[in-house]
């Protein structure tokens, strides 16, 4: 019991670290304040206060939650959102000019005010989530402890009431035989045999195994590449009724890719293609990367032998990058930002653009205008790539009976399209991190367990109050503190593996349950009848066991010897089969209800016998 109260005690502690990587966010950042003067001091972002001014340069982290009052930049959010794609950030709208601390800065140079006071801004309300979360029990683990509480209080009660028992039997004993025979059994339920029996009594077998079993998940998942802090998590996966998953880095991977070019204004798809190519030559991103091998995939090809042109790099400002080459300008880049490029150059904007783009919306993707000088070509289609086998994986937890949401920051029609790629059962678009922690908490009021999913410091506190929170590698580190799994592949479809597995857990701690139990009530018939095996009433000693001295004591050696005897197959576990609870039952009543009744009668009977053989009955 020492050793399970030690490993739940080490599993509990790392609770105080879940919040660790969102502290050191919040204090390690260091800001250029503006003062009074116009010059600029470093300072700590936890010495800024609402109303104070501070300069932002390309690279730098946002210290602090605020709006931009002055510039225009490029923004990565995805240490806190978890999407990959930058947003664009300028004074004069409430959403564009608002900046989360933590997020960084990825081009041009912003002036920013602060909206927050230290301790209240997003990542302290993370902090504050995450330390408010609590584990709840499983249902497995709650019916299990009322089921030890119930035969605890039942064995206390049997051994409290043995002393007025014992004395009522003693009286009628010296009555009808003798005062030594009375004053033997009054010594054969003295307080120290009555407290030996309430410990050999005590259900330990089962909760002495409990830390084995835990154990034997955590190394079980490690070998599908997953890291469990819980075994508890490990087992809950086999009662899980409810997922939830993060869309960028679980089900998409996380950054967009060209996926189709869409030629517009007249021109071919031949023709799209070799400019898209030239547009992108220098383009070092993912998205780059992807449209040039699109681009080829199409037969598209350029002669870079000689000169292969100037970069022209994106800018927050003019929201397009691209290539100057044999005196072309070629340019990609929002629409938006296209269409003025190309008017400003004395070019026109075909009415197939705009059709082309809605269209790109439509599909939940991010549409990229593409032109040479003032002439545009057509459309890039970026899409969030699903991971290739989800659906399939998905549809074998439906069988399973595991429902999957997909949380997502993006808007409604995108969120549509991935979740109908992905084949989920349902989706939730523009979700904030009290949104996510909500849908965690409705469901488990209704008596569901919740699996979450996720990999962005946003999903922190929703990690932290699911039942099993498996957090993906490729994700930030608030995340995996939270969580109390960690795939080490970054691959959401495991948790049809960790549900087997905790499913198997499941069967093991059932059959080790069933056969403590009768393990126990086999104890208490053997060792009972022999406190009252005195004098004329012998014959309540079924198993001729010497007294009730060396009953105890070979029940308690039972005891210790019984735990380790059962510790391999704790470790190893019973072997999965997907049968129902009533065959189940079955069985476990079969195999180890009998074997738990069969077992302590015969061990206490030799250890009896052995103790007496040697002289210490």
């Amino acid at each position: 019991m020492l050793f399970a109260n030690f490993a739940e005690a080490i599993a509990e502690g790392r609770g105080k670290a879940q919040a660790d990587a969102l502290r050191s966010t919040r204090s390690d950042t260091i800001a250029r304040k503006i003062l009074a003067d116009g010059s600029i001091e470093s300072v700590s972002s936890t010495a800024l206060h609402r109303g104070d001014r501070v300069k932002l340069l390309a690279g730098d982290v946002i210290p602090a939650d605020g709006e931009v009052i002055e510039g225009i930049g490029s923004v990565d959010e995805s240490a806190i959102t978890g999407e990959s794609a930058p947003v664009l950030k300028q004074p004069g709208t409430d959403i564009a000019s608002s900046v989360t601390g933590g997020t960084r800065l990825l081009s041009d140079e912003l002036t920013v005010r602060i909206t927050q006071d230290p301790g209240r801004g997003f990542i302290d309300r993370m902090i504050s989530l995450v330390e408010g979360a609590e584990r709840t029990k499983t249902p497995n683990e709650i019916a299990l402890t009322v089921l030890l509480a119930v035969l605890t209080q039942v064995f206390l009660i049997v051994v409290a009431t043995i002393p007025s028992i014992g004395n009522y039997i003693a009286g009628f004993l010296e009555t009808i035989l003798s005062p030594a025979v009375a004053d033997t059994f009054r010594a054969g339920s003295s307080i120290a045999i009555l407290i030996s029996l309430l410990v050999a009594l005590i259900p330990t077998t089962i909760g002495g195994l409990l830390s084995s079993i835990g154990i034997a998940g955590m190394d079980r998942v490690a070998q599908f590449n997953v890291i469990a802090t819980s075994g508890r998590a490990v087992e809950a996966c086999g009662d899980v009724n409810t997922l939830l998953l993060d869309k960028t880095g679980t089900i998409t991977l996380g950054n967009r890719l060209a996926d189709e070019f869409i030629p517009v204004n007249g021109h071919n798809l031949e023709e799209l293609a070799r400019v898209c190519l030239a547009a992108s030559l220098f383009d070092e991103t993912p998205e780059g990367r992807s449209i040039v091998a699109l681009a080829r995939n199409l037969g598209a090809n350029l002669d870079i032998d000689g000169q292969p042109g100037e970069a022209i790099p994106f800018s927050a400002r003019t929201r397009m990058s691209g290539t100057d080459r044999d005196g072309e300008e070629y340019r990609k880049g929002a629409v938006e930002a296209i269409k003025g490029f190309v008017r400003s150059r004395g070019g026109s904007v075909h009415e197939t653009l705009d059709e082309a783009q809605e269209r790109v919306s439509h599909l939940g993707g991010t549409p990229l205008a593409v032109c040479r000088g003032n002439d545009i070509y057509g459309v890039i289609y970026l899409k969030d790539i699903v991971k290739p086998g989800l659906k399939e994986r998905f549809d074998q937890l439906r069988r399973m009976g595991v429902r999957t949401i997909m949380l997502t920051g993006d808007n409604q029609i995108t969120a549509a399209v991935i979740a109908a790629e992905a084949g989920v059962d349902d989706f939730i678009a523009e979700a904030t991190p009290e949104d996510k922690i909500e849908v965690i908490r409705r469901e488990q009021a209704k008596g569901k367990l919740v699996a979450m999913t996720g990999d962005g410091t946003n999903d922190a506190p929703a990690l932290a109050q699911a039942n099993v929170g498996v957090a993906m590698n490729s994700g930030t580190q608030a995340a995996k503190e939270a969580a109390n799994m960690v795939d080490l592949d970054s691959d959401p479809t495991k948790l049809i593996d960790l549900v087997t597995i905790g499913k198997q857990l499941l069967i093991t701690r059932g059959a080790l349950t069933t056969f403590s139990v009768a393990n126990d009530i086999a104890k208490y018939f053997a060792i009972i009848p022999t406190i009252f095996a005195a004098a004329g009433i012998d014959a309540l000693n079924i198993m001729g066991l010497k007294s009730a001295q060396s009953a105890i004591v070979s029940a308690l050696i039972y005891n210790a010897l019984i735990i380790p005897v059962l510790i391999p197959l704790a470790l190893k576990g019973v072997q999965f089969r997907p049968l129902t609870a009533d065959q189940l039952l079955r069985r476990n009543i079969l195999i180890y209800g009998v074997g738990g009744v069969i077992a302590p009668f015969i061990a206490i009977k030799i250890i009896d016998e052995i103790i007496s053989a040697i002289g210490l009955r």
